[in-house]
């Protein structure tokens, strides 16, 4: 009997500590809840697209969020409109824009830091931020305001393989240039332009076997560029723009509103792909 009175008192001790853990978790649980995805609207000449905005890309979901409330991106542009790829906006310069403008160039002067993920990818209705080529912009930092979202096409598995491969041959290309440019590399740059400049095949030769080991010794650590099953499976059946993966900050996707995607990407364009009639936007945030 005095056994089983301290086997009870025993669970009973055991049940008001895991009560008191409880509660106590279920205190610091309501005074941290997880943080909700903002969700943006814009509204359109065409209708309306609700977006899901990713924390973890926190840099690019601030920005954008202020960029809404302090509603500079409205009565912009979809001014960059190509189908069966993407639908771009947020040139700041649109807004009063002539007709035979040509967009593009407009932004808030500043930049955000690159926050690639490979969670994130371009899927149809994927949210991106649009920036300036490698060859000026090594690090792919993105545009302060310019943003475009995919529509897309479908593709097999052979073209997935394809773009693996290009992928990967982009990042090397990438990775070098960035190897080069970086400060500790000086010595190797001013050599690089010392040779060109003396037109030295062998000494250039050199250089680059050394500029292309200490790529290649930094490809190894990330490892290569590779899509997951859950995205080849996207990208056949939904579609999207795959070659970008890896190149431009997914910050966010479309929960609403991918048939207004098809309908802005489907209108008359002329040069530099803009639309013949102006399609405008108005953000707000509805949580």
């Amino acid at each position: 009997m005095k056994k089983i009175v301290l086997c009870l008192i025993a669970f009973g001790v055991f049940s008001t500590l895991t009560y008191a853990q409880n509660k106590k978790q279920s205190k610091k649980e309501a005074a941290n809840p997880p943080l909700q995805d903002s969700v943006v609207q814009i509204t359109t000449d065409l209708g309306i697209i609700k977006i899901k905005l990713y924390n973890e890309t926190p840099l690019h979901r601030d920005n954008f969020l202020k960029l809404v409330r302090e509603k500079t991106l409205d009565s912009t542009l979809f001014h960059r409109v190509i189908s069966n790829f993407m639908i771009q906006g947020g040139d700041v310069s649109s807004k009063r824009a002539t007709a035979d403008a040509m967009l593009g160039n407009g932004d808030v002067g500043y930049t955000i830091p690159a926050e690639f993920n490979p969670k994130f990818y371009h899927k149809k209705g994927a949210l991106a931020a649009a920036r300036q080529g490698d060859n000026v912009n090594p690090t792919k930092a993105s545009s302060g305001c310019q943003f475009y979202i995919v529509q897309g096409n479908k593709f097999a598995p052979s073209d997935l393989d394809a773009m693996e491969v290009r992928v990967n041959q982009q990042n090397k290309q990438s990775l070098f240039q960035e190897i080069i440019m970086r400060p500790e590399n000086d010595a190797l740059k001013n050599r690089f332009i010392a040779n060109q400049s003396n037109q030295n095949q062998d000494s250039m030769n050199v250089l680059n076997t050394l500029a292309e080991t200490l790529t290649n010794v930094e490809m190894a650590k990330k490892g290569p560029f590779k899509y997951t099953d859950e995205q080849r499976n996207i990208y056949n059946t939904l579609g999207g723009t795959p070659h970008l993966d890896g190149g431009y900050t997914v910050f966010g996707e479309v929960i609403e509103g991918l048939d207004v995607i098809d309908k802005i990407a489907a209108v008359e364009k002329g040069a530099n792909d803009r639309p013949k009639q102006d399609i405008r936007m108005y953000c707000k945030i509805i949580r």
